[in-house]
């Protein structure tokens, strides 16, 4: 008999957020896997879907994707009390969640996600609506929220099991324990290269859709999550990629796909290089867009022509600072001369200031609000468009273990406190005055 199986993709509750081609692209490869080792029906309810049918038409949404999330504010939770800011539920309504509970059969298993740990809150509210629903069914969390914060997750998210790490290694045996009763296959998955394509056909709009090329990254900067999310750097094969897009275009439509990759353009000339040349023989017309950010060493002129050639449209440079102290100390991904160098390649290839973004990290502990702003100026003069990203602190990551021991945070911090938008107000080296300067500079 088939087990039904429930994914469930929870609300975002935040000062802000903003549908940058977010999709829960680890829980469609959980779902996946077990699609193909197990007898079961998959059902997903994707909480941030702004396309749901439930909904009145979103309103500002771009032409590739993006778009403002309905949201309702709630009562900010008693740590976050002293940040100034209205605090909000992102995602469709209660009673439309409730009315999706209600219309599939009883699951035997819920499978929940959750991106940013400082996300929880929504997690606990989906587990509480589906006890309501089908009380004692077994409910199983995973994501990044798991994996960075899993004590916390496990005293406090309501799950019955916490998963850390990549889907494929837990997910298959989580579920043979809960069934018990032989229906789940085995299987061995030795390499990112080994996973089933995500399924994606779970998904409601299908019009823009999340594509990883790669899982990791070789560079260590200090404050990033993605050695401890992934322990190595894989590639997926190039052909395999392009069926992957072109099936999509072939049975959605899919006109917009958002690298998820965190080091995409590494060895570049073996992996992405093939990938989009593929598409342009194939003259796919799909436009590609990069919100993770690209390490702008890698761009030189050849790859910054196929970039247009192939409809790479919106470019997120990876740059975070061009104060040489801060890239000495936190990213070493970049070097004197890299981002001129990137952006000269980008425009001589076509590309308008509009066109390329630039990432500068905002709120490092002791960093120079100084040389933020010279940054900002610095990546004016080059022709492009600074985007501040503002740092939080990951537990697990060096600077976090360095402001536990300095006794700025505590290693058992509610997770909300590392809020991107936090750092002015409660730990911060950077006061409110200065946010604001600096939020002033940048939209000059």
């Amino acid at each position: 008999m088939k087990k039904n199986v429930l994914l469930i993709n929870p609300w975002i509750t935040d000062f802000t957020a903003y549908d940058f081609w977010l999709r829960p692209l680890g829980l469609l490869y959980a779902a996946s896997i077990l699609r193909d080792n197990a007898d079961v029906d998959l059902r997903l309810i994707d909480c941030l879907d702004r396309f749901h049918p439930g909904l009145p038409p979103p309103a500002r949404s771009k032409p590739d994707g993006r778009g403002h999330f309905l949201k309702v504010e709630i009562p900010k939770p008693e740590v976050l009390k002293t940040v100034p800011r209205r605090y909000s539920r992102y995602g469709i309504p209660i009673d439309l969640f409730l009315s999706e509970l209600g219309r599939g059969p009883v699951p035997d298993l819920v499978l929940i996600t959750c991106t940013m740990t400082y996300w929880y809150p929504g997690v606990q509210l989906a587990v509480e609506l589906v006890r309501q629903k089908f009380g004692t069914v077994p409910i199983v969390l995973g994501g990044i929220y798991a994996t960075l914060a899993e004590d916390h997750a496990r005293r406090f998210s309501g799950a019955d099991m916490v998963l850390p790490g990549p889907a494929e290694k837990r997910i298959l045996r989580a579920a043979r324990e809960i069934w018990g009763d032989g229906s789940v296959r085995d299987a061995d998955f030795p390499s990112f290269r080994d996973l089933p394509r995500p399924a994606l056909d779970l998904l409601g709009d299908k019009r823009s859709l999340p594509l990883l090329t790669s899982r990791g990254c070789p560079f260590r900067c200090t404050f990033c999550a993605g050695p401890l999310l992934y322990g190595r750097f894989e590639q997926r094969e190039p052909a395999r990629v392009i069926e992957e897009i072109a099936d999509a275009v072939d049975r959605y439509g899919t006109r917009d796909f958002a690298f998820y990759d965190d080091a995409l353009l590494l060895k570049h000339e073996s992996h992405i290089v093939p990938i989009l040349e593929d598409v342009v023989r194939r003259k796919l017309p799909i436009f590609f867009h990069t919100p993770n950010g690209l390490h702008v060493r890698e761009i030189d002129r050849d790859l910054a022509r196929l970039f247009a050639r192939a409809g790479v449209l919106s470019l997120y440079l990876s740059q975070e600072s061009t104060d040489e102290d801060v890239i000495r100390e936190a990213c070493p991904k970049v070097g004197r001369g890299d981002l001129e160098t990137a952006i000269g390649h980008l425009i001589e290839a076509g590309y308008r200031r509009e066109d390329i973004h630039v990432y500068l990290i905002t709120g490092l502990p002791n960093q120079d609000v100084a040389g933020i702003k010279e940054s900002i100026r610095d990546v004016r003069g080059l022709g492009a468009k600074p985007r501040m990203a503002y740092f939080s602190p990951i537990p697990g990551t060096r600077i976090w273990r360095e402001l536990v021991e300095q006794g700025r945070l505590k290693k058992d911090a509610d997770p909300l406190i590392y809020n991107k938008m936090v750092f002015p107000y409660i730990w911060g080296d950077i006061s409110p005055e200065e946010y604001r300067e600096l939020q002033a500079l940048l939209n000059e």
